[in-house]
């Protein structure tokens, strides 16, 4: 891939839809990994002092997870700044009995809410770090991480991603990690897949930009494992990609 040629779509692309949009800039959630990594290196090129980057560290969030993010705004010259939700999170968190998915998916909301707060104040828009393997398969929360006002980073693949960020610079305390929302003490994302994203990758390519099917793919030596792993998901999560239905009536 033309990695320069994408970079400069990416920042003109940026650029075009916060014009358009009446704002001066961006806001970028930034947890220390490599989604929200690129993102925030684009938005730097794309606006200048005018991007606000915004770390949300709760009480089961990493030490790294802060430090790397501080690493890479030191290394691009990004202002930023540190919002614990950790008593927002604490004050509710009695009530949902321990279940890691929903403290984690309760988590990644607050975060958002705080970000969209923020970028009312900045006159800015929110920018999204899903990238597109996360989008295919929903793995991410509706509301949450998912939600943003544009996103430049939607049509790229997990694994490709890893290239494009070497690219631009990322630390290698970034790139070296195992792929982790932290939202829990030990939480990865490729544990809870079962699958690694270059695993996933090669089959979503398949699947969604080759528009193979799964017969096809079974013929050629692809495990019905994993086949029907992003098939289920990818059907079952759909609400994720959509817009909220509304009832159309004829009155």
């Amino acid at each position: 891939m033309n990695w320069e040629v994408i970079k400069q779509n990416l920042i003109e692309f940026l650029q075009t839809e916060v014009k358009k949009a009446g704002k001066s800039g961006a806001v970028v959630g930034l947890s220390g990994g490599l989604d929200s990594a690129v993102v925030a290196i684009l938005c730097k090129e794309a606006f200048g002092e005018n991007v606000h980057c915004v770390m949300l560290p709760s009480h089961y969030s990493s030490d790294s997870s802060v430090i790397d993010a501080q690493e890479l705004c030191h290394r691009f010259d990004i202002s930023y700044e540190v919002v614990s939700v950790a008593p927002l999170i604490q004050v509710y968190e009695p009530l949902m009995d321990g279940d890691k998915l929903r403290i984690g998916n309760f988590s990644a909301r607050v975060r958002m809410a705080i970000l969209y707060d923020i970028s009312a104040k900045h006159k800015a828009l929110v920018v999204g770090t899903s990238n597109r393997s996360e989008i295919l398969l929903g793995y991410g929360t509706i509301f949450g991480d998912t939600a943003c006002a544009i996103n430049p980073v939607g049509n790229i693949y997990k694994s490709d991603e890893f290239e494009f960020a070497k690219f631009l610079g990322v630390p290698d305390s970034i790139l070296a990690k195992r792929p982790s929302a932290d939202l829990w003490e030990g939480q990865a994302d490729e544990d809870e897949l079962g699958f690694t994203y270059k695993e996933l990758d090669i089959v979503l390519k398949e699947l969604f930009d080759k528009n193979r099917t799964k017969e096809e793919l079974i013929k050629d030596g692809f495990s019905n494992e994993i086949l029907e792993f992003v098939l289920n998901r990818y059907h079952s999560n759909a609400f994720k990609r959509a817009m909220p239905v509304v009832a159309q009536l004829n009155l």
